[in-house]
């Protein structure tokens, strides 16, 4: 085959297939031929990958805060987006909140799509929100291209995004179900939170009585019921207490339209490990034992949880309060978007999970919750969407090295297997300053 734009040699790619030898040729942005390794395939450029790297689909993060108008100061588009690059993520799917304003409406959409224009290093796309009274705006947000509506059952932590109610909830799968959207669901039961100790003081056992595994478990057992009653398509986000996931693979034989993430956090550490006044690890739902832990590698290896995802939620260093180390007062949020893959990737091997389970997990499964018709594959007419990888590799890591804004992660000082040695978005290197991602909209992308 000849007139491809470039070619990518590699003893190791990750297709659909499997793992093989393969010479991938691309034109105009998308994946033209996916041959044997020696395959006759002539281009402008050739990129032959080293012995010790494998070739990867782009990952895809469906869950980003980038926060960006209005507290850019804990992330912008810019850094987000040159972090996920430096980690092999090419597409971001952005959070509702913690911007100002929130994506709730159409207009509000307009003005993250205006703030995020010429900024993006990666592709990037939105998430709508769902909150009390804008249930005629849902529509109209799904029309204009956001991939899905997220809520709370809880107060989310910022004042403009408020929770919806069991009737809010119904509500929203409602409409939603009417045009076939997808409602995302942060499941912490509120009432189950209020009746838990309070979180408090520098110890992080404090801290994980006040998020029990029952505020999840009542909250999911809600979202699977409504999802039962209305038909729609609902999607359990962050998924932490693995007691959950029998509830999960019961209602999905029932023919429930649910789905569950977790992430790399709740993959990797563990509530027995985090030393007090260590409020760099506090996340909601929280980091939990390491025997919970464990039962959260086995839904993946089973197949209940379908995806592996960021929950990059970023802010500001003092607003982690490292200085006083109060588990109470601290923002929740791991900032991890570059990190994700090494992450899982250290877990995983010696769990004897093999790249095709983490692509599959972080980048096809992604993909399809989304709706991502061309992303997360190395496939005929997919986007030339790819990460070299380094599996052998390995790095201590240097949180004053990363690309996301705040020098700040429970990783800090952390070995982690795998690097990522290049990313490359629709047959272009992403590298330097200058931005080449695009916005997405549902449907189009």
């Amino acid at each position: 085959m000849s007139g491809l734009d470039v070619v990518f040699r590699a003893r190791r790619v990750i297709t659909t297939a499997g793992e093989s030898a393969r010479a991938v040729g691309v034109r105009n942005g998308r994946i033209a031929a996916v041959e044997p390794f020696d395959a006759d395939l002539t281009a402008h450029r050739v990129v032959e990958l080293a012995d010790d790297e494998v070739l990867l689909p782009g990952l895809v993060d469906t869950h980003v805060h980038v926060n960006e108008p209005g507290r850019t100061e804990w992330e912008g588009f810019a850094t987000a987006t040159r972090a996920a690059a430096a980690g092999g993520v090419t597409t971001l799917i952005d959070m509702p909140l913690n911007s100002v304003p929130p994506t709730t409406d159409v207009a509000a959409l307009e003005v993250k799509r205006a703030a995020a224009e010429g900024q993006c290093h990666v592709d990037v796309g939105f998430w709508g929100g769902a909150v009390p009274g804008n249930v005629a705006e849902l529509r109209p947000l799904h029309d204009a291209g956001v991939f899905g509506f997220k809520c709370f059952l809880l107060h989310s932590g910022v004042e403009e995004f408020a929770p919806l109610n069991a009737a809010g909830v119904e509500n929203a799968l409602r409409e939603l179900r009417s045009f076939d959207g997808m409602l995302i669901v942060h499941a912490e039961d509120a009432d189950a939170i209020d009746h838990a100790p309070s979180a408090h003081g520098e110890n992080y056992g404090d801290f994980l009585v006040s998020r029990p595994p029952d505020a999840e478990n009542v909250a999911i057992a809600q979202i699977i019921e409504l999802a039962r009653q209305t038909g729609a398509r609902a999607h359990i986000l962050h998924l932490s207490s693995a007691e959950a996931l029998p509830a999960i693979a019961s209602a999905r034989r029932d023919g429930v339209r649910i789905s569950v993430e977790t992430c790399p956090h709740y993959l990797s550490f563990c509530a027995e490990e985090i030393p007090n006044r260590g409020t760099q690890f506090k996340c909601c739902p929280p980091i939990r034992e390491a025997a919970n832990r464990e039962l959260l590698w086995r839904g993946l290896a089973d197949g209940v949880i379908d995806c592996v995802v960021s929950d990059h939620s970023p802010c500001t260093v003092d607003l982690k309060c490292l200085d006083v180390g109060d588990f109470g007062v601290a923002w929740g949020g791991i900032a991890s978007v570059q990190l994700g893959l090494s992450a899982v990737w250290t877990q995983a091997r010696p769990r004897g999970h093999s790249l095709v389970d983490v692509v599959r997990w972080m980048a096809e499964r992604p993909a399809d919750l989304a709706g991502l018709r061309h992303k997360g594959r190395i496939a005929l007419d997919y986007d030339a969407d790819f990460c070299v990888f380094a599996p052998d590799d390995a790095f201590v890591v240097d949180a004053s090295r990363l690309r996301h804004r705040n020098p700040v992660t429970p990783y800090a000082g952390r070995p982690l297997a795998g690097v990522v040695r290049g990313t490359w978005l629709r047959g272009e290197e992403v590298a330097g300053d200058q931005p080449q991602g695009r916005l997405l909209r549902r449907g189009a992308a």
